[in-house]
Parts: structure tokens; sequence; C-alpha cells
């Protein structure tokens, strides 16, 4: 039996768990930071929290006999990100990472693209007053000395100080392009601030902004780390997960 962990949390990890569980060759396990209180389950076995930076990955790879990893984390989870890869190439343990594509820009887009939060937060003020964030809870603390007013949309509280005049509302994804354009129009909101965090069940924000001309700043993703292998498509790492050799 090839023991595979998946770093999990995603979409894309719960559909890699459901293939991979379908060849009675590979036992899967499936991991969860345990950041949201109600996540969804992948199908199969799942371990939930931290694992105590790299040197508790790498014990953790290692009593649990692992075969290799695929990190289908968020492509903002970047500590865990690096800390597999160092773990994994410390055990010489095969590592994958499996990243959605990120959004483009489209006719109409009014993006204005940084590096970080720290960029978005010193942007919002020259865009417009009325700011929705949509970066989830983490992070908020980096407009908290904003002068603007916040709607702040995530799936639960934020644990960090959060800009002193704001509105906090807590909804999970998909959303709709119509209930985005009169989410925005309720609000009176001049511009939206959000991650490139690509794919289908959190993209209708941008097409409604697109329609109602509010300029977006877009978060840059962190980048994977050198020498690691990624790909963006499901049967990709199906195929990486399956192969008779690992490379």
């Amino acid at each position: 039996m090839r023991r595979i962990l998946v770093l999990g949390g995603t979409r894309e990890a719960r559909d890699l768990a459901v293939r991979l569980e379908e060849d009675p060759s590979v036992t899967v396990i499936s991991s969860l930071a345990g950041r949201v209180r109600e996540p969804a389950l992948p199908v199969g076995e799942v371990r939930i929290g931290g694992f105590g930076g790299v040197e508790g990955l790498a014990d953790w790879l290692s009593v649990n006999a692992i075969d290799a990893v695929v990190d289908a984390t968020h492509p903002y989870a970047a500590r865990i990100t690096a800390n597999a890869a160092l773990a994994c190439a410390r055990l010489r343990v095969p590592l994958l990472v499996l990243r959605r594509a990120g959004w483009e820009a489209a006719t109409g887009d009014r993006w204005h693209e940084v590096a970080d939060l720290a960029a978005a937060a010193r942007l919002v003020a020259a865009l417009g007053e009325r700011v929705f964030l949509t970066i989830g809870r983490q992070g908020v603390d980096a407009f908290a000395d904003c002068s603007g007013w916040f709607l702040i949309r995530a799936i639960d509280p934020p644990e960090v100080v959060a800009p002193s005049r704001s509105q906090l509302l807590l909804e999970r994804g998909p959303f709709s392009v119509e209930d985005e354009v009169a989410l925005m129009r309720e609000h009176r909101i001049d511009v939206l601030v959000t991650k490139n965090s690509g794919g289908m069940l959190t993209s209708a924000k941008l097409e409604a902004a697109r329609r109602l001309r509010i300029p977006v700043v877009l978060v840059a993703r962190p980048p994977i780390p050198s020498g690691v292998l990624s790909v963006s498509s499901l049967d990709a790492a199906v195929r990486w997960a399956l192969a008779p050799e690992l490379p």
C-alpha cells in the first residue's frame, strides 16, 4: 500500500482524496490545519491540527511511513508549503504542490496588483473610502490603521485587530455574480481587496467589480519553494501520485 499525505483544506484537496481513494493500492490521509471551525471534510482518514514546524512534520512523516506528500493547501498557506518542502527534502519523500491557476485580468478590469497585504493597505486610501475586504480572517490587522470603512467577509471571525470602522459578514462561498453585485451596491463599495486565490468558488466578486467599474487590489501569491514540482490540474496530481515510480 502506498501511503500518501494530502495537505488539504481546499476543494482541490477534497477532490484529490476522492480520486485517490478509488485506487485500492493507496491509503490517503488528509491533513487540515484546523483554522476553520466547521471545515468541509474530505473522504478517508483525516487529521486536524498543526504538525509543529519542520521537525514535527518530518517526525510525523517518518512515524506514519508516508511514501509521498501532495500539498494541496490554499495558495497563500506559505508556511506549511515551506515546511513541507524542507521536511520532505530531509527525508527524501517525494513532494508535489497542487495549486489551482490564478485569475487573469479581463477586458474592463481595473486591477492593481500588489506584493502583499501591507502594500494593499497603503494603496486602498487612494482608491476609495468604502472597502470590501475578502482576504479571509487572517491578515485583517494589516488594515487596522486605515481610515476608511471596511466590509470584512470571512468564514470565521478574525482573531486579530480589525479596522475600527468595519462591519463583519460571516459567509462561506460560492457566491453568485448577482448576489455580489447587490452586496457591493448595498454597501456602496468603492474598492475590492482580495487575494489571487484562483478557482470558480469565489470568482464572482471579480465579475461584480468589473460590472460596477470598481477597482480591485489584488494581492500576489507567495512563490512556491525553489526546486519543488508543482501542477495546476487535478488529473496531473492524480497521475503523479499513482505513478509506478515516484520521482
